[in-house]
């Protein structure tokens, strides 16, 4: 028994610098600042368009321009934060008709790839869970801008934009007549504006 004992804490003593070094490989983390952070969308009623947003985000980001191979997004939203300005619709939402709020809690994202495209313009590529269903998704977003903050000594702000949809029928979001697309658009438009800081 002592030699096996001895065996395990040989194997994670040579396992620990691989753990450390496979973090330290991470590019720079940024911390997102949620209170100027929008998650907006946007989806057809019949003729016209109903937008929304949801209030409860959080994600970790590490992006380095310079480093995009060890640059990684995750990011989620709270379901059960939807807004559309309609209690009585946010309700309805919420339901097993649509999202499920009360068994899925969250939509997640996390990245398995960066590129650049061109300019100030990227795509990330990743998994997008909404509900019980995951699909790799890519999405285009841009940097609108970095800078030292001028009101955070020692820091850096810096903004990102993405623009992308989905189809809501992919997720199983409306069910029965819901799942209709001459009542509810199946096209969701999404737009994502946040703020990232960095200690310098």
């Amino acid at each position: 028994m002592r030699t096996f004992f001895k065996v395990i804490l040989s194997f994670l003593l040579l396992l620990g610098p691989a753990i450390i070094t496979a973090q330290e490989q991470l590019a720079k983390q940024w911390e997102l600042d949620p209170h100027h952070t929008s998650v907006n969308f946007g989806v057809k009623h019949f003729f016209n368009t109903v937008n929304g947003i949801f209030q409860e985000k959080e994600g970790t980001f590490n992006f380095d321009e310079s480093d995009l191979a060890n640059s990684k997004f995750t990011f989620k939203v709270a379901v059960a934060s939807i807004d559309t300005n309609n209690e009585k619709r946010d309700k309805h939402l919420r339901s097993e008709d649509f999202f499920n709020a009360a068994m899925y809690e969250y939509i997640t994202f996390s990245s398995n790839k960066i590129e650049k495209t061109e300019g100030n313009n990227y795509q990330v590529t990743g998994d997008l869970t909404i509900k019980d269903v995951t699909k790799t998704v890519t999405i285009p977003f841009r940097i609108t801008g970095e800078m030292e903050h001028p009101m955070m000594e020692g820091t850096l702000i810096k903004g990102l934009s993405f623009n992308t949809s989905l189809n809501r029928t992919d997720y199983g979001v409306g069910t029965g007549d819901w799942g209709m697309t001459m009542v509810v658009g199946d096209k969701v438009n999404i737009e994502i504006n946040m703020e990232l800081n960095r200690k310098m």
